[in-house]
């Protein structure tokens, strides 16, 4: 189809932007696809060369309680990503996992890397929860191994070191901006706040939450706690209610946020109170059924996004899997293509003339490179990563309408 030569010159040139004008896009069209773009035509010969294998730690939640809401969506965005570069871009290389179950805890994530790092893999993906992430990035950091994770967001986790990258956004970035454009279009003074005191991501999205209300002079009328594995929150949220917020500020992981949320309605708390949840996603919505409706989220990712290749990527990823994706799997597609366009440009960097199947695969220079990008087009609109390795683009603000995310603005105001 003449979409599908279109999309696979797309792609050639998300790669040759970061490799920094080396090639044009014709001269990558040229390079890959045989055949011209005239007219209907059988799909596209695309010339693909023997090519080294370089191999990649993939380390998800794909079983445990984050599998669900979190790891097995990451894990759909990276297969999709490795796919379509082993198939359709010659940059030199494919990518091969090592997948590694990390089974929702910290043991199981500490275990994945030492495991990859015994294996000599260069870079290591995936990686979820901020709680365990603390504990298995500075293995990689230690035996200089870049670790690019597409989930963890909590503050501060790149300074563990300059190996550590990301491509989900941080919370002293995202929360401040959600706050920043819900106080203005819903004027709220004074609210409450609950959050997992055991959790390392949730209490620094509570942190950033807290420090932008108090920037903005909003009164915190009840600050409540609750712990991970927790399922009954009475107790809570009657306080809460009683209280009598104009809205109620949520941050914790997917189980015991969806259970806030559907037991907040339950026991009272009316729907004019809307819930403000960092980091909501779609699992988290079909889960709380009618208890998300009117929830607000801070977060990176919407489908109906005018990022370039954004709407391939939709399309492709339901073609591939039957139904949507949401931002953890954008999150996760953009990071490979990220890293890839990284080993790719180190190839160039280190001297190797293209098209050889030879190129530098060193822990170093794909951590140099990483360092390096900047403004570099994905599905998550512009890319960069600042001086620490966070991701820097725009954080966009959605709400919960009919069960689905639509853009948070001036129609959402009271």
């Amino acid at each position: 189809m003449i979409t599908d030569r279109i999309a696979k010159v797309a792609l050639f040139c998300l790669i040759a932007t970061l490799i920094g004008g080396l090639f044009g896009c014709e001269q990558l069209f040229n390079i890959f696809i045989d055949g011209d773009m005239s007219g209907p035509s059988p799909d596209p010969v695309v010339v693909v060369k023997e090519r080294e294998i370089v191999h990649v730690g993939l380390v998800l939640p794909l079983t445990g309680s984050a599998a669900g809401p979190y790891g097995l969506s990451m894990e759909r965005g990276y297969l999709l990503a490795r796919d379509d570069i082993n198939s359709l871009i010659y940059s030199g290389a494919r990518i091969n996992f090592i997948t590694i179950d990390d089974m929702s805890t910290a043991e199981g994530q500490v275990d994945a890397f030492n495991r990859l790092v015994e294996m000599g893999v260069p870079a290591i993906v995936g990686i979820g929860i901020s709680t365990n992430a603390i504990q298995s990035l500075p293995i990689a950091q230690e035996n200089q191994v870049v670790a690019l994770s597409s989930l963890t967001s909590a503050s501060g986790l790149t300074s563990i070191g300059d190996y550590i990258f990301r491509t989900a956004l941080a919370t002293d970035v995202q929360n401040p901006r959600g706050v920043q454009v819900t106080h203005a279009a819903l004027g709220y003074e004074k609210v409450a706040m609950i959050y997992d005191d055991a959790d390392v991501w949730s209490t620094s999205s509570h942190e950033e939450l807290d420090k932008a209300l108090d920037g903005l002079d909003v009164e915190k009328l009840t600050t409540q706690t609750f712990q991970t594995g927790d399922t009954d929150f009475t107790e809570q949220l009657n306080a809460i209610i009683a209280s009598n917020p104009e809205a109620l500020f949520i941050s914790g992981l997917s189980a015991e946020m969806v259970g806030v949320m559907i037991q907040g309605r339950e026991l009272g708390l009316p729907p004019s109170v809307p819930y403000i949840v960092p980091e909501l996603g779609a699992y988290d919505v079909e889960s709380a059924g009618g208890a998300a409706e009117g929830t607000i989220t801070f977060t990176t990712w919407i489908s109906t996004s005018d990022a370039p290749l954004n709407q391939m990527f939709v399309e492709n990823y339901r073609t591939a899997y039957g139904i949507e994706p949401d931002a953890w799997a954008a999150q996760s597609h953009a990071a490979l293509y990220i890293l890839y366009a990284a080993i790719s440009k180190a190839q160039y960097d280190a001297g190797i003339e293209a098209p050889s199947p030879v190129l530098s695969t060193s822990a170093q220079d794909i951590r140099d490179t990483l360092a390096t990008v900047e403004n570099l087009d994905t599905v998550l609109g512009k890319f960069s990563f600042d001086a620490n390795g966070d991701a820097v683009y725009d954080p966009i603000v959605l709400v919960v309408r009919d069960g689905s995310f639509e853009m948070f603005g001036d129609a959402d105001m009271p």
